[in-house]
C-alpha cells in the first residue's frame, strides 16, 4: 500500500477533505509513525479556520498523535520499529539561537510546527524528526494519552507560570481540554480550583472533577484568585481575570490565538504588582517531565472517541462550544 488515508485542510477558512495522499518518506533523521489516534485541539481549529497564520495552504492538521514507527531515517538512533511514540506540537527547532542554547527552544524563531509548518496526525502516517517525538510504553492506553500531548503540556507550561503558592487558589476561565487537565493537576497539588466557564457541558464536568466553585465564564469567583489561567481565547476575559486575582497574583494567557485585548485600567487591573504572562508552545523538557508527572498522578483526561469520519462533525462541536472534555479520533482502524 503507498497510499494513506487523510483529512487536510482545502485552503479556504473552515474547509477541511477527506483525500488520499501518498505516504510520506522520512528523511534522514526523521521517523515515519503509523497513527493509531489523535487528539482534537483547540489550535486544530484554529489553523483551519485560518485564526493564525496559514503556513502550508493545504496541510493535514493533528498534532496529539500515538502511534507505531514503522520506518526510520539513516540518522535515526535509539529508537526502532514497532516503537510506540507520541508526536506533539514542536516539531523542530534549529538549536543554535540563543534561546534554543538558554533552553527555552519555544521562542526558537525557526521553530516548526506539527499540523501547521508539516501534516500532522489526521491521517494514518506522519514523519516526525526523531528528536521531537516522545517515546512511549508499549502498554500505554492511546486513547488516554493523545490528549496529554498538547492540552495536558501546555496546561502544565500555564500552570508552572501561572506561580501558584502552596494550597492556593487557582481561577480557570475556559473548561476545555487542556484546562480539565490542568485542573486535575492543580488538584493533586492541593490547590482550590474555581471554573468559570460558559455551557452547561464544561460546567458539568468542572464539578465532576472536584472544582469548589462554578460559575459562567465572567463571573467573579467567591473570593480573591491568588492565579488565574485564561484557556479560553477569549480577550475580554483578561481584565475580568486580572480584576479577580489578588495584589501579587498572576495572570495567565495559555492560548496561541486570542481576540484583543480591552483597554485595562492600571489600576484596577495591574496595578499592587499583579502579573500578565503568556504561554508560547513549550520545550521537550516540558514534555518529558509532565508525561512522567502524568503517570505518577495517574491523570485521566475525559475524552469521547471520535470515528475517522467523524472529524468535521467533531471540529465544528469544537467551533460552538459544546465539546466536552477531550475528543480524539480514530485512526489506524481505517485500513485493517
Amino acid at each position: 500500500m503507498s497510499s494513506m488515508l487523510a483529512w487536510r485542510t482545502t485552503g479556504e477558512p473552515r474547509g477541511v477533505e477527506r483525500t488520499r495522499l501518498a505516504i510520506p518518506d522520512p528523511g534522514p533523521d526523521e521517523v515515519l509513525v503509523r497513527v493509531e489516534v489523535c487528539g482534537i485541539c483547540r489550535t486544530d481549529l484554529h489553523v483551519i479556520d485560518h485564526e493564525v497564520p496559514v503556513h502550508l495552504r493545504r496541510v493535514v492538521p493533528g498534532h496529539q498523535a500515538v502511534g507505531r514507527i514503522a520506518a526510520a531515517g539513516s540518522q535515526v538512533q535509539g529508537l526502532a520499529t514497532g516503537d510506540v511514540v507520541g508526536v506533539a506540537w514542536l516539531r523542530r527547532t534549529c538549536g543554535e539561537c540563543s534561546y534554543c542554547r538558554r533552553g527555552a527552544e519555544n521562542l526558537c524563531p525557526l521553530s516548526q510546527y506539527t499540523g501547521w509548518d508539516a501534516d500532522g496526525g489526521f491521517a494514518e502516517y506522519l514523519t516526525a524528526p526523531a528528536g521531537y517525538v516522545y517515546p512511549l510504553a508499549e502498554d500505554v492506553d492511546a486513547m488516554e494519552t493523545a490528549p496529554l500531548l498538547c492540552a495536558g503540556i501546555i496546561g502544565f507550561r500555564a500552570l508552572q507560570r501561572a506561580q501558584l503558592p502552596p494550597g492556593g487558589t487557582l481561577g480557570i476561565y475556559g473548561f476545555g481540554s487542556s484546562a480539565h487537565v490542568t485542573a486535575q493537576l492543580a488538584l493533586a497539588s492541593g490547590a482550590r480550583v474555581f471554573a468559570m466557564t460558559r455551557g452547561e457541558q464544561n460546567r458539568s464536568l468542572a464539578r465532576e472533577l472536584g472544582a469548589a466553585f462554578v460559575g459562567g465564564e465572567a463571573d467573579p469567583p467567591p473570593e480573591p484568585l491568588d492565579s488565574a489561567i485564561v484557556f479560553a481565547p477569549a480577550g475580554e476575559l483578561v481584565p475580568v481575570a486580572l480584576r479577580a486575582t489578588a495584589s501579587g497574583g498572576t495572570v495567565v494567557i495559555a492560548g496561541i490565538e486570542m481576540s484583543d485585548i480591552p483597554s485595562l485600567s492600571y489600576a484596577d487591573a495591574l496595578f499592587h504588582e499583579r502579573d500578565l504572562r503568556t504561554v508560547t508552545a513549550n520545550t521537550r523538557a516540558d514534555g518529558m517531565r509532565f508525561l512522567e508527572l502524568a503517570h505518577n498522578l495517574q491523570l485521566r483526561p475525559r475524552i469521547r472517541p471520535i470515528p475517522f469520519d467523524g472529524l468535521p462533525g467533531a471540529i465544528a462541536e469544537l467551533r460552538e462550544g459544546g465539546a466536552r472534555g477531550s475528543m480524539v479520533l480514530q485512526v489506524s482502524e481505517q485500513t485493517r
